[in-house]
């Protein structure tokens, strides 16, 4: 007996949006940013390249999408909270140097941070959806040690989150210098050597 129903579209967009996905982080790594192209995308997802430009207007958005696509969702869990500040934190950033260092990951976040430095839209998008989440979780864990005591009560959390996250950001963005477990933790101990209370 022949099959009559009716093809499930959404699970059909689906695999092609994953298709898609796949190839734009796949040829980022092999060809650089400057020569990504919406043409390569399509011809490696094995889609129709207006396909690709009915869901998203350029390779940039592409790219957003399937690198977001792959990160973690800590939002919901937020960040270790043992009651011991260092510790946890030492042990977040040492798995988002595990992260950095993987080739995987570092294409497309290189490739967007660079092409974000020219395009104010994008960069706006990619802080909004990537920076500032993570950010808001080490602001919410200081904030808990500073309602315990670990953290002084006049210090402003927001930037002490980013007293952690700037030099780790800008040693890998940079290149100044390997991202390295001795690295991650003295960076901890000496921030909060700065926040802790005095007397």
């Amino acid at each position: 007996m022949a099959n009559t129903s009716t093809p499930d579209s959404s699970r059909r967009s689906e695999r092609s949006r994953r298709a898609i996905f796949d190839a734009a982080l796949a040829l980022v790594g092999e060809v650089g940013y400057d020569k990504l192209t919406i043409e390569g995308i399509a011809s490696r997802a094995g889609v129709g390249k207006q396909t690709i430009y009915r869901w998203w207007p350029s390779k940039a958005a592409v790219l957003l999408d399937a690198f977001t696509a792959t990160v973690d969702d800590y939002d919901a869990k937020g960040l270790p909270d043992t009651g011991d500040l260092a510790a946890d934190l030492k042990f977040v950033l040492r798995a988002t140097a595990d992260e950095f260092n993987d080739p995987a990951f570092q294409a497309p976040y290189r490739a967007l941070a660079a092409a974000g430095a020219n395009d104010e839209e994008l960069s706006r998008t990619f802080v909004a959806r990537l920076s500032e989440p993570g950010t808001r979780l080490y602001v919410d864990r200081l904030r808990a040690a500073q309602e315990t005591g670990e953290v002084a009560a006049g210090i402003d959390v927001r930037i002490a989150a980013e007293m952690l996250l700037s030099p780790f950001s800008q040693r890998w963005l940079m290149r100044t210098g390997e991202l390295t477990y001795d690295f991650v933790d003295t960076l901890v101990d000496q921030v909060l050597w700065g926040l802790r209370p005095r007397g």
